[in-house]
């Protein structure tokens, strides 16, 4: 199984009303989340980690999951309100802002934290989870617990908006990079990581060389790439679709490339430093095909397998 670790949310996606401004429509996201889904209907086993409410809007998420055929038993659950995002598009490319004080997913400890069956070989964290005291510090502390024995991946998914302490932040970041196997940017997450005029090239290097076994870098309209642990490269373009807006594109390509590299028996830790650029390439393509779906429609709506 893989285990989806971090927010649960709901996105606010704005609709036109019969009057003269927009409204807004509930629908469940959040980063961790949106990648859950994606691998629930890829047909990959999947369960999620996260502080979920009791209110309607958690009840919504808990549905939504199970629905996905995602796992729902590490879920921690509270009286607390759910997380808003409220989003605004432009041009199909999706802004936030959030609503998160006090929040059931927010406010989670180490002590609320779950013990993992044996069936769990991955964990999968990011998005904003990582940068909100005391989830962030809690999500690390489950990281360190299981990296030893378990393959990890990692998509920052970076908001700079949203991080209220950057050293703070950074510092964790550079903490959870060094033990994870996966990790993937996009050029923006990349800059902020490594702010400063050396090419991307330079800072790919420098990333890779902090521990992970797989670097995956996505540039938008330009596809995506994977440095691996052997030194070689791949890449793949992105598949030309009508775009309706990018809301959850980058989770449901990693739900791709997870899926991907699970069917092909590379989900350990040995398996990922091994790993061929043929199969590499392959699960790069997968993850850009399932994304494709996703941007063609309104919202975070991964694809089932059977819409492949």
């Amino acid at each position: 199984m893989i285990l989806c670790c971090g927010e649960a949310l709901i996105d606010m996606i704005p609709k036109p009303t019969h009057v003269e401004r927009d409204g807004f429509v509930p629908y469940s996201g959040g980063a961790v989340f949106n990648t859950a889904i994606g691998l629930g209907r890829l047909g990959i086993q999947v369960g999620m980690l996260s502080g979920v409410s009791n209110d309607l809007f958690g009840q919504q998420l808990v549905a939504t999951l199970g629905a996905s055929h995602v796992d729902t038993a590490t879920l921690i659950r509270s009286e607390r309100p759910t997380t808003l995002a409220f989003v605004q598009l432009t041009d199909g490319h999706a802004t936030y802002t959030f609503y998160d004080e006090n929040s059931a997913g927010r406010m989670i400890v180490a002590d609320d934290l779950p013990a993992l069956s044996d069936d769990v070989s991955a964990l999968y964290f990011g998005g904003i989870s990582l940068c909100a005291e005391p989830a962030a510090a809690t999500y690390e502390a489950l990281l360190q617990r299981e990296a030893g024995d378990r393959v990890v991946m990692l998509d920052p998914n970076i908001r700079p908006g949203f991080i209220q302490d950057i050293a703070k932040y950074r510092a964790r970041l550079d903490r959870m990079v060094a033990l994870s196997d996966i990790v993937k940017v996009s050029d923006e997450d990349l800059n902020w990581i490594y702010p400063g005029t050396e090419a991307l090239t330079e800072k790919l290097e420098k990333l890779r060389k902090a521990g992970p076994s797989v670097v995956i870098l996505t540039r938008g309209g330009e596809g995506a790439s994977a440095f691996l642990a052997n030194g070689f490269d791949v890449s793949v373009p992105v598949n030309k679709v009508t775009v309706v807006d990018t809301v959850g594109a980058g989770d449901t390509f990693n739900s791709g490339v997870l899926a991907s590299l699970a069917e092909q028996g590379l989900m350990t830790k040995a398996g990922l430093r091994g790993a061929s650029s043929a199969a590499v390439e392959q699960a790069l393509s997968f993850g850009a095909k399932v994304a494709a779906v996703t941007v063609s429609r309104a919202g975070a709506n991964p694809p089932w397998r059977n819409e492949l």
